[in-house]
């Protein structure tokens, strides 16, 4: 393998192990091992003119997060940045290259890793991660000294098991692990929503009402109900209102038309019709009856 570092006299408070291969060797078949694990890590802090090319790509993925600065990585001729809060896979066998930049260094945490389960994840794309999730940056930085800690102790079977669930828990947090940002967003205001309509269950809301009451586009209104609920605002809203009617039926003595008012229904007959669309029996059936009925 054709390979230049121009990283000669190392950084300033760098963290570098390298997994020497008769140490592992013994351990590599064990099938909690061979899932994964990992064959160097390191951290290299405000790594100024730090800089790698490996012309016949290296034999285990290189996943590389930006704790700091910023950096390019190339692959196969294709170039991409990443800065702070970021992360890259290089796929096993790529050519390429990365080098810090050259007015904001960064700091990078790295590791070197093999296995089987590696097909479970998308470690071939070449894409840029944003790791920017609530507490990820800390998440990132426990997996990544959990690793260093069980490494700079004694090479055992059991230490090796415990670096392929960190190894697996780390791939998993770039991967796997839902971005809160954009999502806790959504969250916050389908809460918003859900609260308000909760206050106006005897009334009849329109998309409109609600949109207008919450400061929000119909069109972004409907794509986070569905995404998250599977039903539109006003469907959602529809069902709350015949849960609340539900309740009424089995645990007060109102009569149906009683029932239909409160929920803000004029034509008790359109109430009872919508109810037993919703519900899939009758007001009359369900008072009666042994049923409990959940909104989704």
């Amino acid at each position: 393998m054709s390979e230049f570092s121009g990283k000669s006299d190392g950084f300033k408070d760098e963290r570098y192990i390298i997994i020497p291969t008769e140490s592992f060797a013994d351990y590599a078949g064990h099938p909690l091992v061979r899932i994964l694990y990992p064959t160097d890590v390191g951290f290299f802090p405000k790594a100024r003119a730090h800089y790698r090319e490996r012309e016949e790509g290296a034999d285990q993925y290189i996943l590389i997060y930006c704790v700091d600065g910023k950096g390019i990585i190339e692959v196969d001729g294709k170039t991409y940045s990443i800065k702070k809060a970021e992360a890259f896979c290089i796929p096993r066998g790529k050519r390429h290259k990365y080098y810090a930049d050259n007015q904001d260094p960064w700091s990078i945490l790295w590791v070197h890793f093999k296995g089987e389960n590696t097909k479970y994840f998308p470690l071939d794309e070449c894409r840029t991660v944003q790791i920017n999730s609530k507490y990820s940056e800390n998440r990132m930085a426990v997996f990544f000294n959990l690793i260093f800690r069980v490494l700079e102790r004694n090479y055992t079977m059991g230490n090796f098991i415990y670096l392929s669930q960190v190894l697996s828990l780390l791939l998993a947090e770039v991967y796997y692990r839902e971005k809160v940002d954009e999502s806790s967003v959504q969250d916050k205001h389908v809460t918003m929503v859900i609260r308000f309509m909760y206050k106006n269950l005897t009334k009849q809301l329109t998309l409109e009402e609600i949109s207008r009451e919450v400061d929000l586009s119909k069109s972004y209104l409907n794509s986070i109900f569905k995404e998250q609920t599977g039903r539109s605002p006003v469907d959602f809203f529809l069902h709350l209102k015949m849960q609340e009617a539900c309740k009424l039926l089995q645990s007060t003595d109102m009569y149906i038309y009683e029932v239909s008012t409160k929920m803000g229904y004029t034509d008790p007959y359109y109430f009872s019709r919508i109810f037993k669309k919703v519900v899939g029996v009758s007001p009359k059936e369900y008072k009666k009856g042994d049923y409990l009925y959940f909104a989704p």
